[in-house]
């Protein structure tokens, strides 16, 4: 006779955040039973009567107060069964890109305290979490040189001195900007606005807002988006 499995399922998230020229992930504190406290993934158990993304959306939103606009499943987490030493779980992970410039966050429910941490300054993480951090963070730096997704962790209307910076930042490498900057417009797919930077230092520079309705029109065509470093 089959033994009946035993398995929870749970999701993870990963959140990252940019701001002020930094890479960031979103953690919270949280205390597991009766051991010490630990920052950790936000998270938790599915629920029997909902989805995976509904779930991570759910979990997000109790434990961060976070509404996410972009979000990706990134891979599952259960060869080591005893990753969770409570109970056999099964996590699979979602990452999120966020403004972090214009978000409120708050921790709630079984969540301590909640905070953006740099990514070169994360702690010991519960369970198997700087695992699936660093794997989300793999997953970032290929994913921003084949589709401009880089545009979700910035304003909606930004100075193209942000975005260079951006990929620098992300990437952890220098570009050509005069070649970064020729190839982003030729594409298309940013729209200068007429407004200015409201920092007055140097020369105004203009703001630029990406167009997400023509880059979904370029891609049924066949557009290929391509950022490539030496």
């Amino acid at each position: 006779m089959e033994n009946l499995q035993n398995i929870r399922i749970a999701v993870d998230a990963i959140v990252f955040g940019y701001k002020s020229n930094d890479l960031y992930a979103l953690l919270i504190e949280q205390q597991f039973g009766t051991s010490e406290k630990y920052w950790a993934l936000p998270g938790g158990l599915v629920q029997n009567s909902e989805s995976l993304s509904d779930a991570v959306i759910r979990e997000l939103h109790e434990e961060t107060n976070v509404q996410l606009t972009f979000m990706e499943q990134l891979y599952t987490f259960g060869d080591d069964i005893y990753r969770d030493s409570r109970n056999r779980v099964i996590s699979v992970a979602y990452y999120a890109l966020v403004d972090a410039s214009n978000l409120e966050i708050k921790a709630d429910t079984d969540a301590e305290r909640v905070q953006w941490f740099k990514i070169d300054e994360i702690p010991t993480l519960a369970f198997d979490h700087n695992v699936i951090l660093q794997k989300g963070i793999e997953r970032l730096k290929s994913k921003l040189t084949y589709e401009p997704i880089g545009f979700d962790l910035l304003p909606e209307e930004f100075l193209f001195s942000d975005l260079e910076n951006l990929y620098c930042t992300i990437l952890e490498k220098e570009i050509d900007r005069r070649n970064f900057r020729k190839k982003i417009l030729s594409y298309g797919i940013l729209e200068e606005t007429e407004k200015f930077s409201p920092v007055k230092t140097g020369r105004p520079a203009k703001l630029f807002k990406f167009n997400k309705l023509k880059y979904i029109e370029l891609i049924e065509k066949g557009f290929h988006f391509e950022i490539k470093f030496a």
